[in-house]
């Protein structure tokens, strides 16, 4: 998880940005803050894909098995 600090950093970068524009080196900075943010945000997104099962209305799985698959394949990693 990306910590608040660096996330206001970004929020406030972003408003600079729209007001008055940014130096090359604040540039770069929320380039980086950014990329971090998007890491995290995919990695959590892949996390909660991975604990997902699909259930039909019989109660039975029909949980697609690219998704079987990538879970088990999580699981020994």
């Amino acid at each position: 998880m990306i910590s608040k600090d660096k996330l206001n950093r970004i929020n406030a970068l972003a408003k600079k940005s729209k007001a008055e524009g940014l130096t090359i080196k604040e540039q770069q900075e929320q380039k980086e803050l950014r990329a971090e943010y998007l890491k995290n945000v995919r990695r959590s997104f892949k996390n909660q894909l991975n604990s997902v099962k699909v259930v039909d209305k019989e109660g039975e799985d029909v949980t697609p098995e690219k998704l079987k698959r990538e879970q088990r394949k999580n699981l020994y990693h």
